[in-house]
């Protein structure tokens, strides 16, 4: 065991002794000595940044670039009547600010005062009835069955009158 404890001892010294510092450098000094000789002045100056402008979408109540377009057939078009308008003094509810394209329905409760749908949309899923206020559109809720909640939406006709346009929101099962 003694043995090669020297042993080990020994070819520690011999690989310490090859470390003498005394090895072949001159690559390392001549890049060294390269690198030193550069100019110290070539670092090119920061680009110059535009400040963030901010932007404004205000194209929100439009519709939906990714929804086909309403064909509408000019000649056979339904004409809008100057009697049927939307009450701009009535006060908005909150489901009015929301397009009714993101409402589904999703079941219905019922007691002894009435029928309500529950519609999930605007974060959450609400509880509706007949006569309730949904949409932009002036859309108020005529009828509510089991399957389908049916909405009268209030639309300009592009004359200057408006027209009522019906509107189901049908049950979506196993949501």
């Amino acid at each position: 065991m003694r043995t090669v404890h020297w042993l080990c001892i020994g070819v520690t010294l011999m690989a310490l002794a090859g470390c003498d510092g005394s090895g072949d450098f001159d690559d390392l000094k001549q890049f060294m000595a390269e690198v030193r000789a550069r100019p110290v002045g070539n670092i090119e100056p920061m680009p110059k940044f535009r400040p963030y402008e901010a932007f404004t979408y205000a194209a929100s109540s439009l519709r939906s670039p990714f929804q086909p377009p309403i064909k509408v057939d000019l000649v056979n078009r339904q004409k809008g009547s100057r009697l049927v308008q939307p009450d701009p003094t009535r006060v908005k509810q909150f489901l009015e600010g929301f397009n009714i394209d993101g409402f589904e329905m999703v079941g219905t409760l019922s007691n002894e005062t009435g029928m309500f749908a529950l519609l999930r949309g605007a974060g959450g899923v609400h509880r509706v009835k007949v006569g309730d206020y949904l949409g932009r559109n002036d859309g108020r809720i005529v009828s509510i069955t089991e399957s389908a909640v049916q909405v009268i939406e209030i639309v300009p006709d592009g004359e200057g009158a408006w027209l009522e346009r019906p509107r189901s929101i049908s049950l979506k099962e196993r949501s």
